[in-house]
């Protein structure tokens, strides 16, 4: 693919992302791309041939920048509670996002797409079991260092990572304050021995 046609591409995925967040994903249409693209029917097929493509493409796109922006905030003298609370910090922040967030579009995606789909292709699974294996390994490093207190890396890194998940879905269909995941924070802390 020449540059142009690399750059035309990165356009309908990142205009695509906006047209996702704003209706969701059941609702769009290729031809919601279109529009929002403003280019031809022809000219979006020549890169993707439907919005569930596109989607995974915007997935892809949603999961580079957010592990730039989460590790560009880390320090290097940083300790593993440090690190720890940096992405808890930022999760919050995702799970209280109330605009700007494809939150909604990508449980449709999954519901929509559920058993359909490649494993190679489900982003949420992919970035889930990455958050896994990242908490799990942060953990060890903190027992090893003194600051955490656990018998199951593992598994209290899949405990987190459910729980930052219930709340997301919380947060898109009850509601959930600022309070109440301040209270789950602190509730995952203390089960590691880290307030």
């Amino acid at each position: 693919m020449g540059d142009k046609s690399v750059q035309k591409k990165k356009y309908i995925v990142e205009t695509a992302r906006k047209v996702f967040m704003e209706k969701g994903f059941k609702t769009v249409t290729m031809k919601d791309i279109v529009e929002a693209c403003d280019i031809s029917r022809g000219g979006l097929y020549l890169y993707f041939e439907s919005t569930s493509q596109i989607f995974t493409e915007v997935l892809k796109l949603e999961s580079e920048e957010t592990d730039d922006v989460f590790s560009g905030k880390i320090a290097e003298d940083a300790t593993a509670v440090d690190i720890l609370l940096l992405f808890l910090k930022e999760q919050k922040k995702e799970i209280l996002r109330k605009k700007d967030t494809l939150t909604q579009a990508i449980y449709e995606f999954y519901f929509e797409n559920n058993g359909k789909l490649p494993k190679k292709d489900n982003v949420l699974k992919t970035q889930f079991d990455s958050a896994v294996k990242v908490i799990e390994k942060l953990i060890e490093t903190g027992v090893e260092n003194g600051e955490f207190i656990c018998e199951d890396c593992a598994g209290t890194a899949r405990n987190i990572m459910y729980v930052l998940e219930g709340m997301k879905i919380s947060a898109q269909t009850t509601g959930i304050s600022s309070d109440a995941v301040d209270r789950e924070l602190m509730f995952i802390l203390r089960g590691i021995g880290a307030e």
